[in-house]
């Protein structure tokens, strides 16, 4: 029997968080990134991260980046429907409730980011997750 656990990236950026002594706090701090988002890595909510997101992380980890990227999800082998997710969006943003996972059918944890673009201009962003399976819209 082998004893071999796939470690995911929340476990690893839990794990090296830890090894460097920091706090979610400190990590945040030192990542000049929201103490909510490290959150939500370390609670399997996001599975990939945006390219500067996964520089800050890494330096605030003192690692390098591609050790991140290695533990995130790779999307490409996911198989919906991009009509599918442009539609999910869709209703994310117009408040719709009791979504369903397009692979699982199990619910949609969803929520509208509020974030502003290069000119400060207030944009929303539809994101999603499954309860149950790895589906999610970033």
């Amino acid at each position: 029997m082998y004893n071999f656990v796939m470690k995911t990236l929340a476990r690893f950026v839990q794990e090296r968080r830890e090894q460097v002594g920091l706090s979610v706090t400190g990590l945040a701090k030192r990542s000049n990134i929201a103490p909510e988002i490290i959150d939500e890595i370390e609670s399997g909510k996001e599975l990939f991260l945006p390219v500067t997101i996964r520089q800050n992380l890494a330096k605030g980890l003192k690692c390098l980046p591609e050790e991140i990227k290695k533990y995130e999800k790779d999307f490409s082998t996911d198989f919906v429907p991009l009509s599918v997710i442009d539609s999910l969006k869709e209703l994310i943003l117009n408040g719709a409730g009791g979504l369903k996972c397009p692979k699982c059918g199990a619910d949609l944890i969803t929520k509208v980011e509020k974030m502003y673009d290069l000119e400060d201009n207030l944009v929303f962003h539809p994101k999603a997750h499954c309860s149950k399976c790895v589906f999610q819209i970033h």
